[in-house]
């Protein structure tokens, strides 16, 4: 399935809303789910799967690999799994990534111990611009080879190695990094041993809790991973909540806007993706989570989410790690908050799928809020709430599905007039974006 590029025009506010939501599934559980399955033994199933564009280009690269996957109903798949080290496909064979990111790490992570691969990847032209300098240098760790070399940008042509061992690694900020070291360690020789410097999505290690044999977790001041290698894995079956941060855009949605409620049923609340909620609760944002329970070792919950008059935000660096993709509309509800927001140790946003720190600055000065950036942090000049029915807003092509989210919800807050481009690459994470938008009573036009 693909999605035609079309732009979304907006030129009204959003007038006070109370309604009950549900939001997309979580995207990294999707792709978490199809890519383990596709490498544990016998039969796993995956429901309430998120079927958007980075999920199919996973599915699709799963496939050509000689992975079996079956659509059982929308939203359920049944993945037949052939073991470690099985993924196979013919010389020079062509993986295309997409836009996901998530998918290139992992699946690289995978392949780099794969016996016998030598593939060429790549993906779209937002993909294709991301450094993956750090990536390719660690699974060389484990014997993977690069071409041409000295290139960091896709495409790429990758030869996996011949004989794979464990490696020790620290890591530091990126779960998808991490998330490929365990990959490429359950197929490699010997013990494979991972100290976390900073706390990340574990996403990766709560899917393969169960097995034991292969991979154990020891916390304490700071979590050590052990990846012990070649040992089968058991068949998973996931059961996939909301996506939290696609509940973010709507949460801050709520919170700016007058006389205003949302409750979003059955939201991953993984405390390692927390962030943007822990921030805006201590700024005084009306925010509740009710009906907590754990499944797959995943925290969920609904949440319940009142206007507010909020502080202006002082995000520390560790923030960073717990609300990555939050950042952008963290921007918005600073420049429409009195006073001087300040956001550090942002520094990996410039290696997004755009340049998220320079982008957002633009967004927000067509809207006349000031800013200023420098060594990874941004200060934004918040006005509070105004109108900007005068002004204009454009976001060109940037293949960023954040930037569109977040300028949409910035428009629907302040009237301005929005031209957003390329809208459709919101299908990559969230492709009933503008539905439920509409359902809360945004007017807008698809162009």
């Amino acid at each position: 399935m693909s999605y035609k590029d079309y732009s979304v025009n907006l030129k009204y506010k959003i007038k006070p809303f109370n309604k009950v939501i549900t939001v997309d599934s979580d995207k990294s559980l999707s792709i978490r789910s199809f890519l383990i399955g596709s490498i544990s033994n016998e039969i796993s199933y995956a429901n309430n799967v998120l079927e958007s564009e980075d999920v199919f280009s996973t599915i699709r690269a799963c496939k050509k690999l000689g992975i079996k996957i079956i659509k059982i109903k929308p939203k359920r798949y049944k993945i037949f799994g052939k073991g470690l080290g099985s993924f196979y496909a013919k010389k020079n064979t062509y993986i295309d990534f997409g836009n996901s990111g998530t998918l290139a790490r992992l699946l690289i992570g995978i392949l780099s111990t794969t016996p016998n691969i030598i593939l060429k990847v790549g993906g779209d032209h937002s993909l294709n611009k991301r450094n993956m300098k750090e990536l390719i240098s660690i699974m060389g760790k484990f014997g993977a080879n690069f071409f041409p070399k000295n290139r960091f940008k896709f495409p790429l042509k990758i030869i996996s190695s011949p004989m794979p061992v464990g490696i020790n690694y620290k890591a530091g900020v990126s779960a998808q990094i991490k998330s490929a070291v365990i990959f490429a360690g359950l197929n490699s020789n010997g013990i494979t041993n991972i100290l976390e410097q900073k706390k990340s999505r574990d996403h990766t290690e709560n899917l393969l809790k169960d097995n034991s044999q292969s991979i154990i977790i020891k916390n304490g001041v700071k979590k050590k991973i052990v990846v012990i290698g070649k040992k089968n894995l058991k068949p998973i079956y996931t059961e996939i909540p909301g996506d939290v941060s696609s509940s973010a855009f709507f949460s801050a949605l709520t919170i700016m806007s007058k006389n205003s409620q949302i409750k979003i049923k059955n939201v991953g609340l993984n405390p390692t993706r927390t962030g943007f909620y822990q921030l805006l609760k201590k700024v005084n944002a009306n925010i509740k989570f009710y009906n907590l329970y754990k499944k797959n070792d995943e925290l969920r919950a609904d949440i319940l989410v009142k206007s507010s008059k909020v502080r202006p935000l002082i995000a520390k660096s560790e923030y960073y790690v717990n609300s990555t993709d939050e950042y952008p509309i963290l921007f918005v509800i600073a420049a429409l908050t009195k006073g001087v927001s300040i956001f550090k140790g942002i520094s990996d946003l410039k290696n997004k799928e755009s340049d998220r720190i320079k982008e957002m600055q633009k967004v927000l000065e067509q809207v006349g809020i000031n800013s200023t950036a420098s060594k990874g942090n941004i200060k934004i000049f918040g006005k509070g709430m105004f109108d900007a029915s005068d002004k204009k807003i454009y976001v060109p092509n940037l293949g960023d599905h954040r930037i569109c989210m977040a300028t949409f919800v910035l428009a629907l807050l302040t009237g301005a007039k929005a031209k957003i481009k390329n809208f459709n690459t919101v299908n990559s994470s969230s492709p009933s974006f503008l539905k439920t938008m509409k359902k809360l009573g945004a007017k807008f036009e698809i162009k």
